[in-house]
């Protein structure tokens, strides 16, 4: 037995001190040959400071005493970069204690970050208040119907917020506004009654004629001042259909003609004049509508259609929903504080916002959002309002940047009591104090479209932050890109529009979704052919590997036999399969990027797709809880996404959205029966050569069963594997299959005809008598 004294310890001094590595080793190994380190060792210091000078036992098998040494040291110790126990520490004779454990290293998790329009750039998103996030989104104005501009902001925003609550597990408080107090609502609410009023009255054609002609006066002096190409585009188009409804109507009329024809070309007349009359009527008329109530019917019918579209697109409803109606008393409150605080100021009835005076106040900045905006008159004059631009009204400003907080009414407005006279809500101002009311002085997130931020959002951080006296009102400001029609500007007041109601006639809501998925939310997005076959053929991809997963799982299986041996192909796939769950991860905190991540989710499947073909290549079944796992992964970021809308637990539900019944367990049961039957009768068929039975099966199969939506697919030497798909894309998919024999046919028959022409050619120059060269 070894003692522990210190006359025992090894003196290394020498050892130590020698710097060339391989010699020191060399040396310490013919020091150790006179030591006995294996029974009975002891620890010391000096031990400890050799350790620690090495990284590993060498390799060398003649430097045997050191690589003993070491293990004996290492077994005490652990690593040579871990701590040193007391010089003290001993182990024991014949009893070994367990080795000290540090966890592993690690990496750094990944943050997410969003595009904040306040900085333009990706900030990591650090919410004020722990896990909950408050955020306020701005809605429609709602004067007319929700078109596919709308859909781009509602979908994208739902997307953000479904990731935000169910990937990241934010607890997200969701605010919406209705604007339906507005500069547009008054006027479209006030032309509506008046053209109604006028068509009730059944003008006669003579007399339609002449106002049309009246109305067209105005309309051509605004035409010819119109220097935007796109909108005098459509100017010229509404100008050019209406001059020729009118002169259909001029020939009959003064021939005096009466009856269907004319009372038809009445109503065309009546149909293409509707704007221009409208307009006509309302320079004419509009001061005299007085009736609160016009203004207020034609917005509760247009949010009512946006609602709807909401819910038939999949979006999820706001946790609070604000109409401006509601807010007035409010609004009046938030104006009076900015008053007051020294930042309006009261001209003629109306209260203006003082962007110099805020300006050039300690602590605030005008513009935050788009600052080299500031001052362009048009775009400020467009954010005041069709009905609040007049030379009167902009003279009542100190400043040609200062932007109503409150408009004093004039006759044919609407108008609520208030210290300053009767008047109305300024467009900026709504957000502000709806937003304020229930978020308080600051919030997490503000979102809108990308042609909001200036004036509106900039106007908006300005008189919000002039009331709480702060400079953080919004913490992070997302807004999304644009939409365009197939290239070209869409734009509701150019008529160049698509409903969502119109959209969803082509295209389900889930295509939809997925043409936005393949999108960033923040940039540009083209709606067009190209654009939605991408996310036609993208939910295609996925069905069908979600149908031959399903089918897999249906095929019986003991209760052991559910878990099968792994082999080589099995590792790497599930190895592919944690990469792509690793950088689907990496995408979404990286502005929660969806393009990626469906990028990610394509090759995943593609994958998939390799393995099972090489698996039914080898007469093998595929691994069925691999795939069950990379198909319940797939059908869970696609659930939150909002892609999947019912409680689906593997990939798109069958029987379409907002059906009661889930089709597949259902009848699937029945279809596994008849695809048996059927198999056996074919193979009974083939045996006994009745081709007429396998004509008929194969009509089952092509024609009749597809009528239903559902696919059989045979495959030689494994079982048929039976597919409940939409009823029209498999009757596509026939019609397609249809034209593409028939091409093959035509082109048959073509290339024989061509070779008889070639063989009868060449039997004529060999004849005799030919005139072969």
């Amino acid at each position: 037995m070894a003692g522990s004294s210190a006359e025992h310890a090894p003196d290394y001094r020498s050892v130590l001190s020698i710097s060339d590595e391989a010699a020191r080793v060399r040396a310490l190994n013919e020091h150790l040959s006179t030591r006995s380190y294996v029974q009975g060792f002891s620890l010391s210091q000096a031990d400890v400071d050799a350790f620690r000078q090495l990284s590993g036992p060498p390799a060398d098998a003649q430097l045997f005493h050191v690589a003993r040494w070491f293990r004996h040291v290492a077994a005490i110790l652990g690593s040579p970069r871990a701590p040193a126990p007391p010089c003290g520490l001993q182990a024991s004779r014949g009893r070994r204690t367990q080795p000290p454990w540090s966890p592993p290293a690690g990496s750094e998790p990944c943050q997410l970050r969003l595009y904040n329009s306040l900085t333009r750039r990706k900030d990591v998103f650090v919410p004020q208040d722990g896990r909950r996030v408050t955020w306020y989104c701005c809605g429609p104005t709602v004067y007319d119907a929700s078109h596919m501009g709308h859909a781009r902001s509602y979908i994208s925003f739902d997307i953000l917020r479904r990731v935000l609550r169910d990937y990241f597990k934010f607890d997200v408080f969701y605010c919406m506004n209705i604007t339906d107090i507005d500069d547009k609502i008054i006027k479209r609410a006030r032309q509506n009654y008046l053209f109604e009023q006028y068509r009730e009255k059944q003008p006669q054609a003579v007399q339609l004629l002449e106002d049309v002609h009246a109305a067209l006066q105005p309309f051509s002096a605004k035409l010819r001042e119109t220097s935007d190409p796109d909108k005098r585009q459509m100017l010229e188009r509404l100008e050019r259909a209406v001059r020729l409804a009118a002169e259909a109507l001029e020939e009959p009329a003064r021939r005096g003609l009466a009856g269907e024809e004319l009372d038809g070309r009445v109503q065309v007349l009546l149909e293409e004049a509707k704007d221009l009359l409208s307009d006509w009527l309302d320079s004419m008329h509009g001061s005299e509508v007085s009736d609160n109530s016009i203004f207020s019917k034609l917005p509760k019918f247009w949010e009512a259609e946006f609602h709807k579209d909401m819910e038939a697109l999949n979006v999820l409803p706001p946790d609070v929903l604000t109409r401006v109606s509601e807010y007035v008393p409010e609004i009046v409150d938030f104006v009076r504080k900015i008053v007051d605080n020294g930042y309006g100021y009261v001209s003629n009835g109306s209260v203006y916002f003082d962007t110099v005076k805020f300006a050039n106040s300690e602590g605030h900045c005008y513009g935050k959002l788009v600052p080299e905006a500031v001052g362009d008159q048009k775009a400020l004059q467009e954010g005041e309002g069709d009905l609040s631009v007049s030379a009167e009204r902009l003279s009542e400003k100190r400043s040609p940047s200062d932007f109503a907080l409150w408009k004093a009414s004039k006759p044919g407005e609407p108008s609520w009591p208030c210290p300053w006279g009767k008047g109305r809500p300024g467009w900026h101002i709504e957000c502000s104090a709806m937003a304020g009311t229930l978020l308080g002085a600051s919030m997490d997130l503000h979102g809108g479209g990308f042609d909001l931020r200036f004036p509106h959002h900039d106007n908006e951080l300005a008189q919000s932050e002039a009331y709480f006296e702060n400079d953080c009102w919004v913490r992070y400001f997302l807004h999304t890109g644009h939409l365009t029609i197939a290239g070209c500007k869409m734009s509701k007041s150019l008529k160049n529009f698509i409903t969502i109601k119109d959209a969803l006639k082509k295209h389900s809501a889930r295509q939809l979704r997925l043409a936005f998925l393949m999108h960033s939310w923040k940039d540009a997005l083209d709606y067009s052919a190209n654009s939605m076959e991408s996310a036609l053929q993208f939910e295609k991809l996925l069905n069908e590997f979600f149908l031959n997963v399903k089918d897999l799982l249906r095929a019986p299986v003991e209760v052991a036999g559910q878990f099968e041996k792994w082999e080589d192909k099995e590792t790497e796939l599930n190895k592919s399969f944690y990469d792509k769950k690793a950088a689907v991860h990496e995408a979404l905190c990286d502005n929660v990027d969806t393009r990626t991540v469906l990028e990610e989710m394509r090759a995943l499947v593609g994958q998939c797709n390799h393995y099972m073909a090489a698996r039914k290549a080898a007469r093998r079944r595929p691994n069925r809880a691999l795939l069950e796992s990379v198909a319940r992964y797939l059908t869970h970021m696609l659930k939150i996404f909002g892609a999947i809308e019912e409680e689906s637990s593997l990939g798109f539900p069958v029987g379409g959205p907002g059906t009661s019944l889930n089709l597949e367990p259902t009848v699937m049961p029945y279809l596994q029966v008849l695809s048996e039957f059927r198999e056996g009768v074919r193979r009974v068929a083939r045996e006994h050569r009745v081709p007429e039975v396998l004509q008929l099966s194969d009509a089952l199969r092509d024609d009749i069963l597809p009528e239903l939506g559902v696919r059989f697919e045979d495959h030689e030497g494994l079982p048929t594997v039976v597919k409940l798909v939409d009823r029209d894309t498999l009757l596509r998919e026939r019609e397609e299959k249809k034209r593409a024999e028939e091409e093959k046919r035509r082109k048959k028959e073509e290339a024989a005809r061509k070779r008889q022409e070639q063989e009868v050619t060449s039997a004529r120059g060999r004849a005799p008598g030919g005139n072969a060269l």
